[in-house]
């Protein structure tokens, strides 16, 4: 069985001005692939509603699972919840179990709990809350999307409470040979190499550096040993090629 798909949304003005760089994706990429779960599509949009509307129903009905990142807060441009809502086509209003662990986290701190933080607590209908153990204020998730913020160290913490609920597949192995020839000497066999062994991926991804230039040949797959056999046949095509 082929493992299951994966896509992320990323909202936020910021990280398309270029103000933020975005490192969720990165995360949520590795993590993905320990747990066998192919991400095979990642956008970027706005702090639009339409726009996150339109990217959130194409992306959920195109793949078993969805991760946004960005736009819960307490700001007037965190809008994501409210899109999200209107997605599904579900009412959201502020939940008495995210009133509830907001109006602890600040009691704890002494600060007041006033309407822009009350915000976070608005949450769709018969979304389940995601917990955020770093800043409390709690992420959901409803149907096959896991709505997350976009503050990488709370992104992490959610990601890590979403995963275990994940069913995932077989983990994807990579095996990497660097070889000093430039691309377009090795296109030819690299090509016929990938076609045998279909099931694999290949990726071929240039370097230079001191003087030095190449392509670090990058086989990816689920099976150890045919991973292991491809790169031996690798290495014999290219053999002052190294790992």
């Amino acid at each position: 069985m082929p493992n299951p798909t994966a896509a992320m949304l990323v909202i936020g003005d910021e990280i398309l001005s270029g103000r933020t760089r975005d490192s969720n994706m990165h995360f949520l990429a590795q993590e993905f692939t320990k747990h066998g779960i192919d991400l095979r599509e990642a956008r970027m949009v706005s702090d639009d509603h339409a726009a996150i509307v339109g990217a959130l129903n194409a992306l959920r009905a195109q793949y078993d699972t969805v991760v946004t990142s960005g736009g819960i807060g307490p700001t007037h441009d965190d809008i994501t919840a409210d899109a999200v809502a209107e997605a599904f086509g579900v009412s959201i209003g502020i939940r008495d179990d995210a009133r509830a662990l907001l109006q602890a986290h600040y009691d704890r701190q002494g600060s007041e709990f006033n309407a822009a933080r009350q915000r976070m607590a608005r949450i769709p209908d018969t979304a389940i809350l995601i917990e955020n153990p770093v800043s409390i204020a709690p992420g959901f998730t409803i149907g096959n999307v896991h709505v997350m913020a976009g503050v990488p160290a709370v992104f992490q913490a959610m990601v890590a409470s979403v995963l275990p609920t994940l069913t995932g597949g077989e983990p994807l192995l990579s095996q990497t040979l660097r070889i000093q020839r430039g691309e377009g000497d090795i296109a030819g066999p690299l090509s016929a190499l990938a076609a045998e062994f279909d099931d694999l991926q290949f990726g071929s991804y240039p370097f230079q550096k001191d003087g030095v230039y190449g392509a670090n040949v990058v086989c990816r797959g689920t099976d150890g040993a045919r991973i292991d056999a491809a790169m031996t046949r690798l290495a014999a095509l290219f053999p002052d090629a190294r790992a």
